[in-house]
């Protein structure tokens, strides 16, 4: 619906965006594309006053880059003309962007206990500039949380402060995610006393890693959802194509930090009829899988495990875009590219430097 309020103000149709609008609130009151049309409802309507401290608001509590510079925006118009930037502040700028698409990165804020939220939020508050609701809003209970994305350097700035104040924060330069090799692992070709596993790199090439059991560091675990699109009534009962999950495909990933690469398994593309678990008869390649993840924690008892992905896939929606710029190293049938792969690669190899900077 937010995309037939967008179409709306298009064409100037402020009626209809208002009818759509009060829907969505009774729906979605806090959702903030919610309140940023609100912002440009109450701007369009000449209640200038109702709109900039909309627009404000959403510069302070959001994250979303495109939304900011839509908030941004909103009050340029309020404000006026603006003076023509002069030749040398475009010059500045095109290089800060340069700069960051250069050397873009991530930052994660990791989880805060409850009895440590009401002082951390406000460290939180007091760095960020936030008010105290907000910032405790931000934190998150459980797992890691995706909080930024953008140029390294600007990340490791404020990513400093931030850990100075003692807020659990860390931040990552995708080049160092891309330097951690990934193989595509067939099967495996022996379990004891040292695994060969049958793999293939990005290009394809085929190929076998033998390698002592001592060498797995940790595991990551994680389901990707895989999409059909259907047909249901929307607005006015018009169909609409939607995606629904029709399934689940599954991951598991052995990181092998002395050789800085990753062995990544996934139900649908291992190899269950060759090597050393081919002799386990089931039904169904569920119950196989879930017999190799019994095979790995019978070897690996030691080796932490991984598994809060899906709380992590949940922070991840406000940065589609920097995430595309992430390449997955994985394969899913798909008709168009899912951000959620790119994420779960992210999770991975966040948790592998994490591991190694141990």
């Amino acid at each position: 619906m937010l995309d037939q309020v967008a179409a709306a103000f298009e064409r100037q149709d402020y009626q209809t965006a208002a009818q759509l609008l009060k829907e969505l609130l009774k729906r979605s009151p806090q959702d903030p594309w919610v309140q940023l049309y609100v912002g440009r409802l109450q701007e369009v309507s000449g209640k200038t006053k109702a709109a900039e401290g909309i627009y404000r608001q959403l510069l302070k509590s959001q994250t979303n880059s495109k939304l900011i510079a839509q908030a941004r925006q909103g009050l340029q118009r309020l404000g006026g003309v603006r003076e023509e930037p002069s030749k040398e502040s475009r010059a500045i700028a095109q290089t800060t962007r340069q700069a960051a698409s250069a050397n873009p990165g991530f930052m994660i804020l990791s989880a805060v206990p409850s009895e440590a939220r009401s002082e951390l939020g406000q460290r939180f508050a007091s760095v960020m500039n936030l008010d105290l609701y907000t910032a405790k809003a931000l934190l998150p209970s459980r797992g890691w949380k995706l909080y930024r994305a953008g140029a390294f350097a600007e990340l490791q700035s404020v990513g400093q402060a931030l850990e100075s104040a003692g807020v659990p924060i860390f931040w990552a330069a995708t080049s160092e995610l891309e330097a951690i090799q990934v193989f595509h692992v067939s099967h495996f070709s022996t379990l004891e006393p040292n695994p060969t596993v049958v793999c293939k790199n990005d290009s394809g090439q085929l190929g076998s890693l033998s390698f002592p059991w001592s060498e797995v560091a940790q595991r990551v675990e994680g389901i990707l959802p895989i999409f059909s699109q259907v047909v249901e009534l929307g607005y006015r009962d018009r169909p609409e194509w939607k995606d629904k999950v029709e399934d689940y495909a599954h991951f598991c990933d052995l990181h092998l930090p002395s050789r800085r690469c990753i062995l990544r398994i996934h139900d649908s593309r291992y190899n269950f009829k060759q090597g050393a678990l081919a002799s386990f008869e089931a039904d169904t390649i569920r119950q196989r899988w879930n017999h190799l993840l019994t095979c790995l924690t019978q070897q690996l008892p030691q080796a932490p495990i991984w598994s809060d992905f899906i709380a992590f896939s949940e922070t991840v929606d406000d940065f589609t875009v920097p995430l595309s710029r992430l390449k997955p190293h994985l394969s899913l049938s798909r008709s168009e590219d899912c951000y959620l792969d790119s994420a779960f690669h992210l999770y991975s190899t966040l948790a592998f430097l994490k591991n190694s900077a141990q």
